[in-house]
């Protein structure tokens, strides 16, 4: 059995860096402020949980802000699969959970501006995130993130950027390879006691890929004003439009070693694609009672329409597939109790707080001919319900100087409801409902060794139901594909996690944060079947995860910086399960050992980057002058099927080149970007379908690649 902790040239080549990493530096850096371990705002580096933050900087310096991934790449911990498919999202997962995702974002709870973007239960799209507009993004990892509720892999929380103080108008305009066009519009004030944010983007790409054209539109505002001297209000609006994202597909083996630019069978044919309009409106308000003691309510509301053509499994004459269309509303409320006091002589920072969260989606599905809806009666007609009622509470004691005890607990209750409008002989009642209740707690304690050093310990228990999506089919080992029909068998997960980790600051240049873990669930949600965009899951009796994960940064010089992260993991089924669907060739069982598929079993990203200006302690913004970043990103080898029996995705290294000139004109900013993506155009696999009843698992990485950029910022 492999070992995540075994020395492989990824770990001898990060504490290689590391060792660099940590030489004296000669500027200071800035602290991170994040909210996501304890609710409240604190340092970082005090915080008890393997926490990263990326700033309006790094954002900006990471592409023309399109994908979450150009920017969280360098987060360890976290995998980020640009698949290069707009119709299907990026494949994201934290410590493992949410690679089994066939789109979308599973198992990890995204935030935005403190309104969740993920629905009752458990599924949301990185899309959601309007990164032109975003100041920065918080990734939570570890035990913490249990206190988040259902599937809690990981917490992933997304801030609009404050109001200007004065009148500000930015634009930015990209253009790349394979046709791509990136615009961004915003306006930034501040008018007594309001401010506003309003951003407006437009996204437009052929596709490195045969049938992969994509258009989007996004728009995401923000009012922030105070209704007394106790009183913030935040009102957030944004609205994701995608009128066309053509799906690709994934291909088998041989299609993509003689061709990784094609589409997948039948693609062209059926013309598979999606289109999506999201409009999200939600608001919060903070009541500050004094200085130790305040409450925030949030409420938001939600409309999504998504319309996807799948494809078929043989050419049929006339060409016939099908179509799925999702109409859901969606809403929700909290409210949270913050408060500083004492217990005893004990310092406390304690939270607790309720939160209710509902989404109603019509589904309904059909069959094509030659990519449109045909006249033949709709053959699925359901409304889908999941909604959560949640109380939660958390308190950090600093028990001396050198030692804080967290500790927390959480009480979910997830419901699920489906009526089925269309039964008839041929197509049975496919109705059902579930609930399910699990109440997790987590503990967790940090000892402040010195000024300079930190290191914890938490424990925590978290579950993960099956999302609306995934009950929406139920496997049927002898047919090609699942069968439409809720499935209300499925368990949720239930998973026990324990970390140790150190962050370690010599200096205030210089910082390294350094986690392990393990990770043990039982009835792990496990794909059975996946074929033609239909996806049927199943339970796995036992899984566990354990890995490491690091991440560093320092100035070398006052002009060169240097940034790193690395992580780990060994994910594999500790249980025989049996086998079903197509892919069993033959066997009956998954056997102990086997490991989970698609899950990078390692990955690593570093930075160097030289600035013609000297580091500039305390600026909020970029400096003038001239910016050279040199980036090597490694991803190790992910398995595409439970069996392991076939070709794995082996891994890549690929090496990206950035540069960027900004200037100072009059009261103004004109800065331009170039980058340069796999320089060496190395030629890898970006991504995989797993279990794909068909075998076109794969999805293939860009190869190089080029993008140029200019961005105006200017007062009026």
């Amino acid at each position: 059995m492999s070992s995540p902790f075994k020395y492989t040239p990824l770990t001898v080549a990060s504490m290689a860096l590391l060792s660099g990493l940590l030489a004296p530096a000669l500027a200071q850096t800035l602290d991170e402020v994040v909210v996501s371990a304890s609710r409240a705002q604190a340092r970082s580096f005090d915080a008890p949980a393997a926490i990263q933050s990326v700033g309006r900087e790094v954002i900006q310096n990471g592409g023309p802000q399109v994908n979450l991934s150009e920017s969280l790449v360098r987060v360890p911990g976290l995998t980020i699969l640009d698949r290069s498919n707009y119709a299907q999202d990026l494949q994201l997962s934290i410590r493992g959970f949410g690679a089994r995702a066939a789109f979308g974002i599973r198992g990890i709870r995204l935030l935005i501006d403190g309104i969740p973007a993920t629905t009752p239960d458990g599924q949301g799209q990185g899309s959601s995130v309007s990164l032109t507009s975003m100041d920065r993004i918080e990734v939570l990892r570890g035990p913490l993130a249990q206190l988040y509720g259902n599937a809690s892999g990981g917490v992933i929380q997304a801030f609009t950027k404050p109001a200007s103080p004065v009148p500000l108008v930015d634009y930015q305009y990209y253009v790349g390879d394979y046709g791509l066009h990136r615009a961004d519009y915003q306006f930034s004030d501040t008018v007594g006691d309001y401010g506003l944010v309003a951003d407006y983007s437009t996204f437009t790409i052929d596709g490195y890929r045969d049938n992969s054209r994509t258009e989007r539109k996004q728009f995401n505002g923000k009012l922030d004003f105070n209704t007394n001297n106790q009183t913030r209000v935040t009102l957030v609006f944004n609205q994701f439009d995608m009128p066309l994202a053509q799906d690709p597909l994934g291909l088998t083996a041989a299609q993509w070693a003689s061709n990784p630019a094609g589409a997948g069978n039948y693609a062209a044919l059926y013309q598979t694609r999606k289109a999506v309009l999201q409009n999200q409106l939600g608001g919060s308000a903070t009541y500050t009672v004094d200085r130790d003691r305040s409450f925030t309510g949030r409420a938001y509301y939600g409309t999504r329409d998504n319309l996807q053509y799948q494809s078929a499994n043989t050419i049929t004459n006339p060409p016939a597939a099908t179509w799925v269309g999702l109409n859901r509303k969606y809403f929700g409320a909290g409210l949270q109790y913050n408060e500083n006091t004492r217990w005893g002589e004990t310092p406390v920072q304690w939270v607790s707080g309720y939160e209710f969260d509902r989404s109603r989606e019509y589904r309904q599905g059909g069959g094509t001919l030659y990519g449109e809806k045909s006249n033949d009666p709709p053959t699925r007609n359901e409304d889908n319900q999941s909604e959560n009622s949640d109380f939660f509470a958390q308190a950090t004691a600093h028990v001396s100087e050198a030692v804080s005890v967290v500790g927390g607990l959480r009480h979910s209750a997830v419901r699920f409801a489906s009526d089925d409008y269309l039964v008839t002989p041929s197509s049975p009642d496919g109705s059902g409902s579930v609930s399910y209740r699990a109440t997790t707690p987590v503990l967790g304690v940090t000892y402040y060794a010195t000024e300079h050093l930190n290191v914890y310990a938490n424990y925590g228990q978290g579950f993960e139901t099956p999302t609306l999506a995934e009950m929406a089919y139920s496997n049927d080992p002898g047919a090609s594909g699942p069968k439409g029909a809720f499935n209300s068998t499925l368990n949720a997960s239930n998973s026990r996690h324990y970390e140790i980790g150190s962050k370690w600051a010599p200096s205030r240049q210089t910082r390294a944060d350094f986690s392990v873990y393990q990770i043990d669930t039982t009835d792990e949600l496990v794909v059975a079947q996946s074929f033609r965009g239909a996806t049927a899951y199943t339970n796995a009796p036992g899984t566990s995860r354990s890995g490491w994960e690091l991440s560093a940064h320092t100035l070398l010089s006052p002009q060169v910086s240097a940034t790193l992260s690395a992580s780990a993991i060994n994910a594999q089924y500790t249980k025989d399960f049996d086998c079903v669907g197509l892919l069993c060739s033959g066997k009956t069982k998954i056997p102990s050992g086997s490991k989970m598929p698609g899950i990078p079993e390692t990955s690593f990203f570093s930075e160097v980057a030289w600035s013609s200006s000297p580091a500039q302690p305390g600026a909020k913004s970029a400096p003038v002058g001239t910016r050279l970043g040199f980036e090597v990103v490694q991803a190790g080898r992910m398995y595409v099927n439970d069996l392991n029996d076939l070709a794995p995705a082996n891994g890549h290294t690929i090496f990206n080149l950035s540069a960027s000139q900004r200037w100072a004109v009059d009261r103004a900013a004109v800065t331009l970007y170039a980058r340069l993506n796999n320089a060496s155009d190395e030629r890898y696999i970006g991504s995989v379908i797993v279990n794909q009843s068909s075998k076109q698992f794969y999805e293939p990485g860009l190869p190089k690649n080029w993008m140029l950029g200019v961005s105006v910022s200017a007062p009026l």
